[in-house]
């Protein structure tokens, strides 16, 4: 344990949920003062329309363990995590919800089972306290993800989780513009378990995630991490070949053989509108591909923070790509 940093780090992007900020300033402080003093908290603001920023100014000018960071514009609920994380010096670093269906309590849960030695633990949620349309969405999230990228999710786990120092050191080169919190955290392989937690309905606001969002979450994910959809166009395109290839054969026969007059206009322009609706899929798919490359070779920072407190430089104007002061 290093003596001058805090023992654990708590990282919570705020968006939305101004009215339970306090309320979850409270739960977070009574729990971590039964497992170590020297502890963290650091509120991630993304642009919230709300009083979410007044409120984490209140906390952190009566308290020096608690931090904020406020995003000059909305950058994502997983660039704020990052933003988060890139600031944390705990030895273990806790990632939560702001909305309170990831109870504070059960951090003592996390905490424990990561001391029986595991680089990672999280929070599974076996009964999720959300509609069932949110439960399908997300179940239909990880089916789209899982069949793309050759991986097994589970949807009962998101951000809740508790990471050592060691890999949250190796999160902070994952730089990709397209970013999923537990899912790059489950790429790196290290020593990972779960653990059953409550989970509660949400206290303030409403999720901002909808199908629209989720399927472009997973469009990204998907991009970002695996080539299938390329290589599954390549195997469409060799199977139509040999199915056009087959059905040219068996015309010619007719022709030749069988003297029968081969109708053309019909089978022409079926063929034609198949074709190109398939070229422009496949184009598609190649535009996305690459869009998504250019976007990473311009090589912006993920975020830019307008407002920061609690921190050694306080209220500075800042962009961060990787802070200078942790480059190894």
């Amino acid at each position: 344990m290093n003596t001058n940093n805090p023992h654990l780090s708590v990282v919570t992007p705020v968006y939305g949920c101004g009215d339970c900020i306090m309320q979850l300033y409270n739960r977070l402080t009574e729990t971590l003062d039964a497992i170590t003093w020297q502890y963290e908290i650091i509120m991630v603001e993304d642009c919230s329309p709300d009083q979410s920023w007044s409120v984490i100014q209140q906390l952190a000018s009566r308290d020096k363990r608690v931090k904020g960071i406020k995003f000059a514009k909305n950058f994502g609920q997983h660039t704020a995590i990052t933003a988060g994380l890139d600031e944390a010096l705990g030895d273990w670093v806790v990632v939560m919800d702001c909305d309170l269906q990831d109870q504070p309590e059960e951090i003592r849960k996390l905490y424990d089972k990561a001391v029986e030695g595991y680089d990672v633990v999280f929070a599974r949620r076996h009964e999720r306290e959300d509609t069932k349309l949110k439960k399908w969405e997300s179940k239909l999230f990880y089916k789209v993800y899982d069949y793309f990228t050759e991986n097994t999710s589970d949807p009962a786990i998101a951000n809740y989780s508790i990471s050592s120092r060691k890999v949250i050191e190796n999160y902070r080169h994952l730089r990709e513009q397209n970013r999923n919190f537990p899912l790059f955290i489950q790429w790196m392989g290290f020593e990972t378990a779960t653990v059953d937690v409550e989970h509660q309905q949400r206290i303030s606001g409403t999720s901002s995630y909808n199908l629209s969002k989720l399927m472009n979450l997973a469009i990204d994910g998907i991009v970002s991490q695996s080539n299938k959809p390329l290589r599954l166009s390549i195997k469409f395109g060799f199977l139509l070949s040999t199915g056009a290839l087959l059905y040219g054969l068996y015309l010619m026969y007719q022709y030749f053989f069988m003297f029968e007059p081969v109708p053309g206009w019909t089978s022409i322009m079926v063929s034609i509108y198949f074709v190109g609706g398939l070229l422009f899929a496949n184009l598609g798919v190649l535009g996305l591909y690459m869009g998504k490359v250019f976007n990473e070779v311009k090589n912006r920072p993920l975020y830019i923070v307008q407002e920061s407190v609690g921190f050694n430089e306080k209220n500075v104007e800042k962009t961060v790509p990787i802070p200078a002061s942790r480059q190894k």
